[in-house]
């Protein structure tokens, strides 16, 4: 039993002047579904892998429905378990950015019950049960001074579209606005995919880019097309998060705005399962070397098999479902080992061009976007 009364010296976490190295958790035995079926000691065994490869924080994902049956209840069993998962976290030193509306994860939707999946962003009856949601976590949350943050939700923009970014900008505005009235000591982010970078889509890239204390990017090779345009060792691929936050920086109007590395990774569907350490260790090397903050690499645990995802799931992590370190591991500890905790060098100061504007076809914003990446990669 949990309870209020607790004397936490909360430190507020706005301090982004050291590298960080974190992982986006997967858990290795039941995947998320685990919030369904609970056991201590696999998440425990899991957490203490992700703390032995030097990881000094962990995003994890609370699926929006389990959490939140119906408008008006937050389920209280699954908040004891997030509870737990944080005092388990913070046994490890490791703090934990919650995802909140999820929502897209791991190539499917999950949708509550009450969901308004064609106008999400302004149905001001999805306000209600939202807040609810939102409070009833921080109330927990704000008990653990390893409440890293919440991010709003896992690429928001993949479940739930706009056609006008005016109507996505609204509503992260009213939301970030709650996290921080909600737990003013932590950092809140709006962790959506590449698409609002590169093309219209439902967020505006100079709204994500101002509004956010720390800008969140999800630096793919696979999903941005960089694999289309360079092998996995071209500069196109391991300069791809430099550029990006160059890319955001640029749209903050602030060349030493920070930047978090929130999702990258490398399945072996893309590249030899053999050239993924090397990857990884140039694209964080490079990231860090572009003045990025804080790296955090998707996933930490290999997916079982019987979950039935895409092919491309089951091996993007550093560690394996019966918790050894793999190839990728050893080189996460080695680069966190030699990087977390130093001084996050200064951004290169780029002569570039004014970020594209978005005017004309998809295709064409796309086109103009990668124009410009290519120079900051240059």
């Amino acid at each position: 039993m949990w309870t209020s009364e607790l004397s936490i010296d909360f430190k507020k976490v706005t301090t982004f002047s050291s590298v960080r190295f974190g992982v986006n958790y997967v858990p290795s035995r039941k995947w998320w579904f685990c919030w369904n079926d609970f056991v201590e000691d696999e998440i425990a065994r899991d957490l203490n892998a992700i703390a032995h490869m030097g990881a000094d924080h962990i995003r994890v994902m609370l699926v929006w429905p389990f959490f939140q049956p119906n408008r008006r209840w937050v389920s209280e069993a699954h908040l004891d378990r997030l509870e737990r998962l944080m005092e388990l976290a913070a046994e490890r030193k490791i703090d934990v950015c919650v995802t909140m509306l999820t929502g897209w994860l791991s190539g499917w939707a999950f949708r509550p019950t009450f969901d308004r999946p064609n106008d999400f962003y302004t149905a001001t009856e999805l306000h209600e049960p939202v807040e609810l949601y939102f409070r009833k976590c921080a109330e927990r949350l704000n008990r653990h001074a390893n409440f890293l943050g919440f991010d709003l939700g896992n690429e928001l923009n993949c479940c739930w579209k706009s056609a006008s970014p005016t109507e996505g900008d609204a509503w992260t505005g009213r939301m970030l606005d709650l996290c921080e009235k909600l737990s003013p000591q932590a950092v809140h982010v709006n962790g959506v995919d590449h698409q609002p970078w590169f093309y219209p889509d439902t967020f505006s890239p100079e709204f994500l880019a101002k509004r956010q204390s720390i800008i969140a990017l999800h630096c793919w090779i696979e999903f941005t097309g960089a694999r289309r345009r360079g092998g996995a060792m071209d500069p196109v691929c391991t300069r791809l998060a430099p550029a990006m936050a160059a890319l955001a920086r640029a749209h903050a109007g602030d060349a030493n705005k920070p930047v978090w590395l929130q999702e990258f990774g490398a399945s072996a569907d893309w590249m030899p399962a053999e050239t993924i350490p090397s990857f990884l260790e140039a694209a964080t090397t490079e990231a860090i070397r572009g003045g990025v903050n804080w790296i955090t690499w998707w996933c930490s645990h290999d997916i079982r098999p019987e979950y039935e995802f895409s092919s491309l799931e089951y091996d993007l992590g550093l560690i394996d479902t019966e918790n050894r370190l793999k190839p990728a591991g050893e080189a996460f500890k080695r680069l966190a080992a030699e990087w977390g905790g130093k001084p996050v060098p200064v951004a290169p100061q780029l002569d570039l061009p004014a970020p594209p504007s978005f005017v004309g076809p998809r295709a064409e914003c796309e086109q103009a976007t990668w124009a410009w990446l290519e120079q900051a990669q240059s």
